[in-house]
């Protein structure tokens, strides 16, 4: 192993046809990019493939030099402002879709972001476990960015000192994502939801402020479990506070298990500490795993939802703004778990435009299916329809959309009827 201080080493590893996987989410290192904005012309002609997430991996790979191609299962509104967006591809794959698709990659390089050795050699994949272990095992070649900042954090077995090409030590700082106060609109939503969640239930979040509001509304709940995607400082909160044990959970007792976690150093400490674990995403997210849970209710947002149940998370008029992430990967486990629960919560209206609506918006994403449709809740109330026929599913969803909007709905919905 080739041991270093200075990060631009890492560029001496690129060449024109590499295909290279980024530690991505909260783990993209900040020391690479830097790096690669220094040097841009040493990315040319280089692949860069990774989960990068909207709102936190804002880095334009593509932009850096001629022949630069940027692979990534989220699209964002910088892709579209991009000089180089013709050189970004957007993969259409939920978690599990590019669980598989990593499994039909052959990496030349993967750049990681990892705590520093154990006693025994092996570094700790850190905050971020969702794809990282599965590319690595992809992989010909291994670099990292040991980082002193970086918690140990139980979880996939990391590399071994050893199997490193380059090591690059660097003391940097972690990004930190404090959840903001929520609205009144939001805290509306979080108190119906909350009425759906029983003590003892398991629960995952999605990314987002109604998902956070909701976890800090379970404050008076008991024995909460967690099996998520992704955990921030109010599942922390809640942990501190005695709610969140896990106690009743069918496996991974007492723990929390996710893929990933955002949040502030606080809440990266506490992840680092016994009672939390990382997976990669083909346990987090699997199916299978997930329909062994009893009581498991996944917990998400989204864009819009019509009025067939089907709901939107990834576009708004001005283009993508997400992916598709684990939404139907989570949807589908809360089907298959007895007595499982996919709520969608979303705010009625954003920018005085409905959220629920007759169709959804061109060209027309679907995220979440008709046929998966359980829960949605917004400020106005919940609108049970996993057992309903359409036109009772219609008339609840129109229930819960603002006031102001639902004389229209219901035209738009007797106009719609007419062609079914």
């Amino acid at each position: 192993m080739q041991s270093s201080s200075n990060p631009r080493d890492i560029l001496d590893l690129l060449s024109p046809g590499m295909c290279v996987f980024v530690h991505a989410g909260a783990s993209l290192p900040r020391d690479f990019l830097d790096a690669l904005s220094a040097e841009p012309e040493r990315a040319r002609g280089v692949e860069f493939v990774g989960a990068f997430i909207p709102g936190v991996n804002t880095f334009d790979f593509a932009a850096l030099a001629p022949e630069v191609r940027m692979v990534t299962t989220f699209g964002g509104g910088f892709h579209r402002k991009s000089p180089a967006r013709e050189r970004i591809h957007v993969l259409p794959k939920g978690y599990m879709s590019f669980v598989r698709y990593l499994a039909d990659q052959t990496f030349d390089l993967a750049i990681l972001h990892l705590a520093p050795p154990r006693a025994d050699g092996r570094l700790s994949y850190g905050i971020n476990q969702d794809f990282v272990s599965l590319a690595a095992a992809r992989s010909k070649k291994l670099a990292a960015f040991v980082n002193r900042a970086m918690p140990d954090i139980d979880g996939e077995p990391g590399p071994q000192s050893d199997d490193l090409a380059l090591a690059i030590d660097v003391d940097t700082p972690l990004p930190e994502y404090p959840a903001g106060a929520p609205s009144p609109q939001i805290e509306a939503i979080a108190l119906h939801a909350v009425t759906l969640i029983n003590d003892g239930d398991t629960i995952q979040i999605g990314i987002g402020k109604v998902q956070s509001a909701i976890v800090r509304a379970l404050h008076a709940h008991q024995d909460i479990g967690v099996h998520s995607g992704m955990v921030d400082e109010a599942i922390v909160e809640l942990a501190d506070k005695g709610v969140i044990t896990g106690r009743r959970k069918d496996f991974d007792k007492e723990t929390i298990l996710t893929g990933m976690v955002f949040g502030t150093r606080a809440t990266y400490e506490f992840c680092a500490l016994p009672g939390v674990k990382l997976r990669a995403a083909d346990y987090t997210h699997a199916p299978k795993v997930l329909g062994e849970i009893t009581n498991f209710v996944a917990i998400n947002s989204a864009v819009e939802i019509d009025l067939f149940g089907q709901t939107n998370a990834e576009l708004v008029y001005g283009g993508l703004v997400s992916g598709s992430g684990g939404f139907h990967d989570f949807m589908i486990g809360a089907r298959l778990s007895a007595n499982g629960r996919s709520i969608v919560a979303l705010p009625a209206t954003g920018g005085g435009v409905s959220r629920i609506v007759a169709t959804l918006c061109e060209p027309g994403i679907v995220t979440g299916l008709r046929s998966d449709a359980d829960i949605f809740v917004t400020e106005h109330g919940i609108a049970k329809v996993r057992d309903l026929a359409q036109d009772a599913r219609a008339e609840a969803l129109i229930q819960i959309a603002a006031p102001e909007h639902r004389g229209t709905l219901a035209d738009q919905w007797r106009d719609m009827r007419k062609r079914l």
